[in-house]
């Protein structure tokens, strides 16, 4: 490999830190460059905007949390080099390197010996009338949802096309198998095995009882068109960026060409990751 951009949560001392250890560690190997913002606080020279990150590169590591890992996700959709996530508080469901092995870890990836993880990403895109408003390609979920004072709102649903019914409800979030351990598990979604390439779809507090998450195949688009008028809705994706919806707009989620590659952990599975972070056999 012979260029790794780096990207920091500009907020975390230890992040700083860490990617100047990867400076003095690695420049000899591969060509280092260290996003703007992060670059300028320890005063490195080779840096790059976030908006141009993975483009040029042959790695991207990340270091900090899984918001900050989503970021990098959304911004370096197009590139699709792997991503090195290391986690630099609680262990993470995307940032699964701990400090403790990230050296090792980015050793062995510089010499070509790592696996990935391939997870799917959603395009999503709002139409007010018949113009596309916004549009975006995310990797955790969109949700839908009312101001916290706002009545109960009408989600009208179809599945390519196909009438699926209309949610009464706090809101609706549409989720990969990747965002199923957010906002989607804490709504009563289903888990996913990450690696795979379903769409979730799950109702926030619905007022019908019946109304629960479905598992969709892949290839289907999810259109939601907001039919409650006078309330205050927010489109909300990957829990970083929002869009305010209006009556008749309609979300249209479908599955993107875009693809992540993530850096597996080598010390660490998916399901080791799933109980620790779950508590799972805890008493």
């Amino acid at each position: 490999m012979k260029t790794v951009h780096v990207v920091c949560k500009r907020e975390k001392e230890d992040a700083l830190r860490i990617a100047q250890d990867v400076v003095m560690r690695f420049s000899g190997q591969c060509d280092i460059m260290i996003e703007e913002e992060a670059a300028r606080q320890i005063g490195y020279a080779r840096t790059f905007e976030m908006e141009q990150v993975g483009k040029g590169a042959d790695l991207i590591v990340v270091l900090g949390g899984d918001g900050t890992l989503l970021s990098v996700s959304r911004h370096g959709k197009g590139a699709e080099v792997p991503i090195l996530g290391v986690n630099l508080g609680s262990l993470g469901f995307l940032t699964e390197t701990s400090i403790e092995e990230f050296a090792a870890t980015l050793a062995n990836v510089l010499r070509g010996d790592f696996s990935v993880s391939k997870r799917i990403m959603l395009d999503v895109r709002v139409k007010r009338e018949s113009d596309t408003i916004f549009d975006i390609t995310i990797l955790n979920d969109a949700v839908i949802t009312k101001d916290a004072l706002a009545r109960i709102i009408d989600i009208e649903t179809y599945v390519n096309e196909e009438y699926l019914t209309t949610y009464k409800a706090d809101g609706l979030i549409v989720s990969t198998p990747t965002g199923a351990t957010g906002y989607s598990m804490a709504a009563g979604g289903p888990l996913i095995y990450p690696s795979l390439t379903n769409i979730i779809v799950t109702p926030i507090c619905p007022h019908t009882l019946t109304n629960r998450p479905i598992i969709l195949p892949e290839f289907v688009v999810v259109r939601a068109v907001l039919k409650s008028k006078d309330e205050k809705v927010i489109l909300t994706l990957d829990g970083q960026v929002g869009f305010p919806l209006e009556y008749g707009d309609e979300v249209t989620v479908k599955r993107s060409d875009h693809i992540v590659h993530l850096v597996k952990s080598s010390s660490r599975g998916y399901f080791e990751i799933l109980r620790t972070k779950l508590k799972w056999g805890e008493r």
